[in-house]
Order: structure tokens, then C-alpha cells, then sequence
């Protein structure tokens, strides 16, 4: 297996990485260097394999180099999310052991709380001009050496996923390979085989790099050589006007990304060349039929949908040409074997829904969380994400269901329960539920149902007040669009609360 350093001793004037709207470039020798250099200084710093480290950055090229002096340094590197509050970024900085947070100034205020505190781990860093209480990050990697440190091997990510609990969970991949040209052998079949991503390929990355699929399809373009293009921020019509420029010929979106693209007028969507694109990979949130059906149209059968986790126990994969004939679908596996449960482990046959498992598939686990781990695990060692669906007579995969209610918006995924636990501490509340509903373009939005202490008090103006006092708590994602009330939430007498007969209110009936 090829890895960028070998790119860099064979092609070394060849762009691994283009920013699109300023046009920098981080060439393969470049990025050979200047990831060892950061491998350098982190283990000066003490960093060593199996520790970790945190990076809160905008998509950037520095970026780049970060992930991959992770990744020959046999550190796992966790990346998070720039909309995140303060006290969410700092469970996570905590949580996860980071000895160094490598940030940048579009995201110190958000993270200059936590290193004024001056605790001596981690080590706070920012890109360009350092403010008060971090460390110059360019600076102390220019004084390292451009050669290999002496013991390389494989760093992985080690990325959050939010739980019903409230708090994220990071998924941490057992090490099983300790070269680093050994890359992650399900985006290697995703990319290379599935997809055809070579070093012929211009890649366009529209999404935001501490999500696990941009990030990871990214690598993997630097894996096989070719060049990626990463958008500092999604725009529909600046998307179609990039892939005219760089011939793209790979990307890999999510719905809403569809659903802008449909929206722009006619003559825009018709302005712009794309043909040179040969496949178009989706995944992190269900893709609406019609939405799926108009794009093949427009773009041609180039669509590639696969259904997999973050915590990496089976994937799925349809092409366009098997979408087209069993519409819906998510696809067949190609990584693990698909299980339909009942709720006693029994598989039921095709057609019966019930939750998905993925039977002879590699483990993994969530850290610092052994019984969220154990509960993903079943006797057999079929492991779930906790959706739910059936299998055809074909073994096409269907999901219908989402896990504990997640509520995935453009993409994100967003755990109602964390929202749930702030609202029921705001005054006027006697109980809350939490859920998606439809929105046309992002696919869903955050809906709260409120029983207020007073149902007089019910109205515009308390459901604008609830609104605020969750932004003051959490990022503005996971807060509700609006706030329904009710006089009484249905709860079962044991106090479980009954979501789906609020929840089934807001979606359209299945025909």
C-alpha cells in the first residue's frame, strides 16, 4: 500500500491538497516535510504512540499536515467540531487525553477559556498569529527537521459521536496494523474499488473536515495520490463552478448538499460542466427518493450510497444502477454481514424489520465507555449502531428507522436527549421531549414539545425564551427550530416517556 510519503519521493511537485477559494497548494513533498516536522515536535512535547492529541480548526491545509503527523506518529488525533460550545469542547479535550490542542484565531473565543486556565496539559497551540496563552504552532514547527522520526507507525482518528447520554463518545479503533502504509482497508475498497479514486483523480471535498467521512475520504485521496480540493465553506452554485474548473472527477456530499444544488435556477445548474465527475459518493443522513431520482437524472448513474458508521463494523454499498431497481435501498454489504434481530437476538427473515446487526466484522469500542461498548455487542458478537431496517429477497439493505430518535440535519447527527437535559432545568418546564421533524432542505430540524408548569404561560413568548436559554448552553444545532406545547406528555406508568406519539404527528404517514 502507497502512503503520501511515497508520492512525495515519486511525484513530489504533484498538489496533494488545494484550498479552493484561496488557491493555496500543499504539494506531496511539502506535505511529506512539513508532517515531519509536526511528528518532530510532538514528540518533543512528549507525545507518544498511543497518546492523543485535538485539533478545533476551520479546513485549511495545516489541517492536512496535522492529521497525517498523527498519523506517522502512532497517535490518535481527535477532531472537533468548530460549532461546539465551550464547555461541550472541553468534555472532549478532557475526555479524550489530548496532550496537545492545536487551534487557530478564527476559533479563539471559543477556546480561549480553557487555555487561560494554564493547566499544563495539553498544550495549547494556534496557527498564524498566536493570541495570549497559546503557543506559536508555525513557529515551533519550522525549528523541527523535515526527516522521519525514528519510530513511525500508525496513528488513527479517534472522532465523537454524540450518545443518549447526553455526552459525546469517542470511537477508538484497536490498532491492528503498526506500519503506516497501512491505511483503513473499508475506504480503501469504498474509495479505490467502489468509487475508482486513483492518483488520476481530482477530488472535491465540500464538507467540513472534522466530520469522520470528509476527513477520512481526504486521506485516503492522499493514500492513492491524487489531489484533493477542499471548499473552506459549502456553496451550491461555487460547488458546480469548481468542478467546471479542477475537472473534478470524485466528491463525496451528503443530501443537503443535493437539495441546494436542485434549488439554484435552471440556467445555473446548466452553466457549469461537470462531466468530467464519475462518481458522487453520499452517505451520513437518509437521501430523500425524489431528491436521489433528480439528481441521477441531472448528473447521470454516477451516485454511490453506503451506510456505515463511524465506529467502522460493516458497511453497505448501492451503486445507481442498483438503486434505480430496488429504490430506497442503502445497499448490500461489503463489509460484515447484515443481521435482522428481534428484540431476543433472533434473526428474522427478509422482509421483517427489526434492528440491523453486522455479524464477522471488526470490533470496536467507545472510550472510556465499556458498557455503551458492551451494549453494541450482542452474545454472538454481532455488533449494531442501533438502526433499524429490513433485507429483501435480494439482500438490499432498507433503513426505517433512526437510532434512540437521532435527529440527522445536513447531515449532523444530533442527539435529542442533551437538548432535553437543558430544557427541563429552564423554570417554567414540567417535562420535554426532544425529536426531528421534516425540513425540506436539511432533512430534518430540531422540534422541542414542551408541558410548561402553567399552560397559560404557553405561547410565542416562552417558546422564544426556551430557544434562548438553550443557545446559551449548546451549539445552535442541536437547539430547537420551535417549541410546541402540550398539557400533558405521554409517558407510560413506569415514566418512560412515549416520543413516536408526539413524533409520528409531525411525518407524513407511509403509504
Amino acid at each position: 500500500m502507497t502512503h503520501p510519503s511515497v508520492h512525495a519521493r515519486t511525484t513530489p511537485d504533484k498538489v496533494a491538497y488545494r484550498m479552493a477559494k484561496s488557491g493555496d497548494t500543499l504539494t506531496y513533498a511539502k506535505l511529506d516535510q512539513r508532517s515531519n516536522q509536526a511528528a518532530h515536535l510532538l514528540r518533543s512535547l512528549g507525545v507518544q504512540t498511543g497518546d492523543h492529541i485535538a485539533l478545533l480548526m476551520e479546513n485549511s491545509l495545516t489541517f492536512m499536515e496535522i492529521c497525517w503527523a498523527a498519523q506517522r506518529s502512532g497517535i490518535y488525533y481527535t477532531a472537533i467540531s468548530r460549532y461546539l460550545t465551550a464547555d461541550e469542547i472541553a468534555y472532549i479535550v478532557k475526555d479524550c487525553g489530548a496532550k496537545v490542542m492545536i487551534t487557530t484565531p478564527k476559533c479563539a473565543e471559543v477556546i480561549a477559556p480553557l487555555a487561560a486556565k494554564g493547566d499544563a496539559s495539553p498544550v495549547y497551540f494556534m496557527t498564524g498569529q498566536p493570541q495570549p496563552g497559546f503557543r506559536s504552532w508555525d513557529d515551533a514547527v519550522a525549528s523541527q527537521p523535515v526527516t522521519p522520526i525514528v519510530d513511525e507507525s500508525a496513528g488513527y482518528d479517534m472522532l465523537y459521536s454524540s450518545g443518549t447520554t447526553g455526552h459525546p463518545k469517542g470511537i477508538k479503533r484497536t490498532v491492528t496494523e503498526p506500519s503506516i502504509l497501512a491505511p483503513n482497508p473499508f475506504l480503501r475498497l469504498l474509495c479505490e474499488k467502489m468509487c475508482g479514486i486513483s492518483a488520476d483523480s481530482i477530488y472535491l471535498s465540500p464538507a467540513p473536515l472534522y466530520h469522520a467521512a470528509p476527513l477520512r475520504f481526504n486521506m485516503m485521496v492522499g493514500v492513492l495520490g491524487g489531489t484533493s480540493v477542499i471548499m473552506e465553506n459549502f456553496d451550491a452554485e461555487d460547488y458546480l463552478r469548481l468542478g467546471e474548473r479542477h475537472r473534478v472527477t470524485h466528491s463525496q456530499l451528503v443530501p443537503t448538499m443535493f437539495v441546494r444544488m436542485l434549488k439554484l435556477p435552471d440556467d445555473v445548474r446548466q452553466r457549469y460542466d461537470i462531466s468530467t465527475l464519475k462518481g458522487a459518493v453520499h452517505a451520513a443522513a437518509p437521501c430523500p427518493p425524489d431528491v436521489k431520482a433528480k439528481m441521477i437524472a441531472w448528473w447521470g448513474p454516477i451516485l454511490i450510497e453506503y451506510y456505515a458508521g463511524s465506529e467502522g463494523n460493516g458497511v453497505t454499498v448501492s451503486n445507481s444502477q442498483e438503486w434505480l431497481s430496488h429504490r430506497g435501498t442503502v445497499g448490500r454489504a461489503v463489509v460484515g454481514k447484515i443481521k435482522i434481530l428481534d428484540e431476543s437476538d433472533n434473526e428474522l427473515p427478509a422482509g421483517e424489520i427489526g434492528t440491523v446487526y453486522f455479524a464477522d466484522a471488526p470490533a470496536f469500542a467507545y472510550h472510556n465507555d465499556p458498557d455503551k461498548t458492551k451494549r453494541a455487542f450482542n452474545d454472538k458478537g454481532g455488533s449494531t449502531l442501533g438502526d433499524v431496517g429490513y433485507v429483501d429477497a435480494d439482500g438490499y439493505l432498507y433503513l426505517t428507522d433512526r437510532k434512540s430518535y437521532m435527529i440527522i440535519s445536513g447531515g449532523v447527527n444530533i442527539y435529542p436527549q442533551e437538548t432535553e437535559d437543558i430544557l427541563i432545568t429552564h423554570p417554567a418546564v414540567a417535562d420535554v421531549a426532544v425529536f426531528g421533524v421534516p425540513n425540506e432542505e436539511m432533512g430534518e430540524e430540531v422540534k422541542a414539545v414542551v408541558q410548561p408548569h402553567d399552560m397559560t404561560m404557553a405561547g410565542k413568548q416562552l417558546e422564544a425564551d426556551l430557544i434562548v436559554f438553550c443557545r446559551q448552553h449548546l451549539s445552535p444545532i442541536k437547539c430547537p427550530k420551535s417549541v410546541d406545547f402540550e398539557a400533558q406528555l405521554p409517558r407510560t406508568p413506569t415514566g418512560k416517556l412515549v416520543k413516536r406519539h408526539l413524533r409520528d404527528r409531525y411525518w407524513p404517514k407511509k403509504a
